[in-house]
């Protein structure tokens, strides 16, 4: 892997459900050029059988971009990897981390880190399908597991598959009794067990994930991991993709919010004349203006004219005023 591409994969934003669709990435992309992206999982069937242009196209500005897979049929994943790599995808990635009970039935996402040989069996057989890299993102443990020996054994099936690449969300999974949403926040965070893990796997890239929110923190996580992946803070706080490009990447020539708005807006004039419904688009900057004056003018604007099904693309030209007044009070108040 060249310099650069390592560079990319150092932070990464993770792949989140009804989150980080094509819009959301273009939209991450105005802030961001260095951050790796990844799509929302997306099942091995339907990847396959349905509508592929839908479910699996994307703009070349969302690049550096992976594909989340979710599955446990090895002739499947191995199918679908060589499809991301037609695609131009960079990398593929096997989701070992979902918790949710749909999930689970269609035997894939957490559930699977029950099965190490099965894991090991479709990582091998994506590895052969493809040339693209292929890595895997799981959780430290699930339900009463949670030791460093049974997460090091899985960790080394994957590696000897040919996985160099292993995204640890440093919570373990519990199958049962608790939704997604609680699995993102119940079972403690246990950045040791990550820790742990690389020290004893120094030559397995390994990428740290969960309950990350500032920059000092993805700096003390560098220290020891090779990479840190940062969630739900994005989605609610996407300007903090600058703040990453301003002390990560050392990137001087940064976007203003009011660039941000600017070049959204052009991507929403495109996208609606081929049939994109604003909502679709415009859900995702809610938090543009997280911790800012103004955040509650802007939310209050795209609540009213927005987030409609219907929602006129002609009132979208009007955020550009709330946009500048915004710029004008926080620039005062500096």
């Amino acid at each position: 892997m060249d310099i650069k591409n390592k560079i990319n994969r150092k932070i990464s934003v993770a792949p989140m459900m009804d989150c980080t669709d094509r819009h959301d990435r273009f939209f991450m992309r105005l802030m961001s050029k260095n951050v790796m992206l990844y799509t929302e999982m997306v099942a091995t069937k339907s990847a396959i059988y349905g509508d592929r242009k839908k479910i699996l196209s994307y703009s070349k500005e969302e690049k550096p971009l992976a594909l989340q897979v979710g599955g446990s049929d090895k002739k499947e994943l191995s199918e679908v990897s060589k499809i991301a790599e037609d695609m131009g995808y960079d990398e593929i990635n096997i989701n070992l981390g979902c918790p949710s009970k749909k999930v689970q039935k269609n035997k894939f996402g957490a559930c699977l880190m029950k099965e190490p040989e099965l894991v090991a069996e479709c990582i091998n057989s994506m590895v052969n399908s493809c040339k693209i890299p292929v890595t895997a993102k799981t959780r430290i443990g699930f339900d009463q597991t949670e030791e460093f020996e049974y997460l090091n054994d899985f960790v080394n099936k994957i590696k000897d598959a040919g996985c160099k690449t292993i995204i640890l969300h440093a919570r373990k999974a519990i199958l049962k009794g608790l939704s997604p949403k609680e699995n993102l926040n119940i079972p403690k965070l246990n950045y040791k067990m990550v820790y742990d893990i690389k020290k004893e796997n120094p030559n397995l890239e390994i990428i740290i994930n969960g309950g990350i929110t500032k920059i000092s923190e993805i700096n003390d996580h560098l220290k020891v991991c090779d990479g840190a992946m940062i969630g739900r803070l994005i989605y609610q706080n996407p300007f903090f993709l600058v703040e990453i490009e301003k002390n990560l990447f050392n990137n001087k020539n940064n976007p203003s919010r009011e660039d941000v708005a600017r070049g959204l807006l052009e991507y929403l004039e495109k996208e609606v004349k081929i049939g994109t419904k604003v909502n679709h688009i415009m859900r995702h900057t809610v938090g543009l203006y997280h911790g800012q004056i103004g955040s509650k003018n802007w939310k209050r604007y795209l609540s009213d004219n927005m987030m409609a099904r219907d929602s006129d693309f002609q009132k979208a030209k009007h955020i550009m005023a709330i946009v500048q007044n915004n710029e004008k009070a926080n620039q005062a108040n500096t």
